[in-house]
């Protein structure tokens, strides 16, 4: 009766994290249809990021499935091969900008240095896991090399906390500190777009963040005020905001997901980004998975947040692909032997 009742109830998890999934992903898109209409929006975009996320976190289940530790060492490669080719394969005023192309290289170097941990705690012997975490050290050094020094940090964030997981034995608790992290990331951006902070904190924060980006930001908010109910409909922005008709060329948008949700689909919008990033650590507090490879994997995706938080990384397709594959491949059931604590267990809460 024991051992039918554990597959049991572990289905029964796994089952409740994949239909929030399907909830929160499906609002996403009915949402962002229902703004184009009032508005005369384009949803394509938002759209495009839902079947991205929806694809690759149903590829990583099936692949981690199969190969938990080649699996995430493939993307970890994938990605990292991506990032270094991608400034080549876009050319453009985002090269050299730090609100477009180099966001989505941090992102994509930052998940590749999610992937290559997972993989090292995925894996037995010890000269394997010693590769794979030389090889998240390596993306590190890479993002430094690519002039990136919001993905070094990622990375490095991303490698210290995957090595200080071990030592952590209830997942929920790092879990719960990862949204704070987000939430502390979100309400800075928030206190300087207000300039709500001292004037020599702001100062400093608009050196790092440009002040081109902060006018960006001054006019999402604006537009959320103005239209708080349905926004000014998807893709819009570039349309209504004055900086970036203002600049040529200009992608359009204003280098921050919170920021252009709350601008385009209104607060509502700006929930339903929220569900998104709750849902992936819900699942991640559910998967069966080792709790170092669900912290790992949370790590990774929660500073992926924090860039775009501030930037413009989940405007790229690979981008939003890659956090749905990290977020599957950490929660795909696994026949290996899983850690003292069983997620949703006694010791994890």
């Amino acid at each position: 009766m024991a051992s039918a009742a554990g597959p049991a109830s572990a289905h029964d998890r796994r089952s409740a994290s994949d239909a929030a999934g399907v909830a929160v992903l499906g609002a996403c898109a009915v949402w962002s249809l229902i703004t184009a209409a009032v508005h005369g929006g384009r949803p394509e975009g938002m759209l495009l990021a839902v079947l991205a996320v929806a694809a690759g976190y149903a590829s990583g289940r099936i692949c981690g499935e199969l190969l938990p530790v080649a699996a995430p060492g493939a993307g970890a490669l994938a990605g990292l091969a991506l990032a270094v080719a991608a400034p080549h394969i876009n050319p453009g005023s985002q090269v050299t900008s730090p609100l477009g192309q180099t966001g989505a290289t941090a992102a994509l170097l930052t998940l590749s240095a999610g992937a290559a941990c997972c993989a090292a705690w995925a894996a037995g012997p010890p000269g394997l896991r010693l590769a794979l975490r030389l090889l998240a050290a390596g993306t590190a050094v890479t993002a430094l090399v690519l002039g990136s020094t919001s993905g070094f940090a990622a990375c490095l964030g991303v490698l210290l906390c995957s090595l200080a997981a071990d030592r952590m034995r209830r997942r929920a608790v790092g879990l719960g500190g990862l949204v704070l992290a987000v939430t502390l990331v979100t309400g800075a951006a928030w206190a300087v777009a207000e300039d709500a902070l001292p004037d020599g904190l702001t100062t400093s924060l608009e050196g790092q963040l440009t002040q081109h980006r902060v006018l960006l930001w001054h006019d999402a908010l604006d537009m959320a005020a103005r239209e708080p109910g349905l926004g000014i409909g998807p893709g819009r922005f570039a349309e209504l905001s004055p900086t970036a008709t203002q600049t040529l060329p200009s992608d359009g948008r204003p280098h921050s997901a919170p920021f252009q949700q709350a601008a385009e689909q209104g607060v509502l919008g700006v929930a339903l980004l929220a569900g998104v990033f709750c849902w992936v650590l819900y699942a991640l507090w559910r998967s069966p998975r080792p709790t170092p490879v669900v912290l790992t994997a949370g790590a990774a995706l929660t500073a992926l947040a924090a860039i775009a938080a501030v930037g413009n990384a989940l405007s790229f397709t690979t981008v939003t692909a890659g956090a749905g594959l990290l977020a599957g491949l950490a929660t795909a059931r696994t026949s290996a032997p899983g850690p003292p604590n069983p997620p949703g267990g006694p010791g994890d809460r």
